[in-house]
């Protein structure tokens, strides 16, 4: 009990710091010239990627039982044959979204508001929400792969890394220091979220690997008991 209540709690902790990092974001909108275009362009953005989210979430929630399975049974190949096939969805499901998204990029913005300079921002925005669509699936699949070894504390560290100590200060650079607004704050946002996404796919490409080294060895050991006991009898 102690032992799910802690992973739990690291799903928790993982979860809020990369939703706290979003909602940082629309505060330091509000600190740009502007700041009502601003914040409502960067809303719009952040609702639509929520929204968007739903897809992988929902893969990396299958995917996620499929691996903890398949690793459960011993057969961390077939576990990083399920990995590879999770991962290969989210992203076929990244560029219909992608492509859907792109194309409508001059009417979308009208779903949440019938201000002409805000739909014409929100047109512009668009090639960065296609890319953290992107990311965020790619980052979804390989968050399914840490919930089933569980890395829930693991997955919290490296988001306060990847969007605290990297993605916020860059999108704070890029916004009041480089003069890019609201664009700055995205794409700082952005380069966390793909910074999460390598540290993850680092972390599981090692231990995939690790494991699967053990999993030969103790095969060879039971194969060579195996032969010692068949020569006895």
């Amino acid at each position: 009990m102690d032992r799910n209540l802690t992973e739990r709690n690291g799903l928790g902790v993982k979860m809020s710091v990369e939703w706290w990092s979003f909602e940082l974001l629309i505060l330091l909108s509000g600190l740009l010239p502007n700041p009502q275009l601003e914040t409502a362009v960067l809303s719009v953005c952040t609702n639509t990627i929520n929204a968007l989210y739903a897809i992988p979430s929902g893969l990396a929630a299958a995917g996620s039982t499929r691996i903890s399975n398949e690793l459960g049974a011993g057969r961390p190949e077939r576990a990083r044959t399920s990995v590879i096939a999770s991962t290969l969805l989210a992203i076929i499901n990244a560029t219909v979204v992608c492509v859907s998204l792109f194309a409508s990029r001059r009417v979308f913005g009208y779903v949440f508001s019938n201000e002409k300079e805000v739909v014409d921002y929100v047109a512009d925005m668009a090639p960065l929400i296609c890319l953290s669509v992107v990311i965020d699936n790619i980052q979804g699949a390989l968050l399914g792969v840490a919930r089933a070894c569980g890395w829930q504390h693991i997955g919290a560290y490296i988001n306060l890394a990847a969007f605290y100590a990297f993605g916020i200060p860059v999108a704070a650079a890029l916004a009041f220091w480089s003069g890019f607004g609201g664009k700055g704050l995205w794409i700082g946002i952005l380069s966390g979220s793909t910074l999460q996404a390598i540290m993850l796919a680092g972390i599981i490409r090692v231990w995939f690997a690790c494991n699967e080294f053990e999993f030969a060895g103790s095969k060879g050991k039971g194969e060579v008991i195996s032969g010692e006991v068949s020569q006895l009898n």
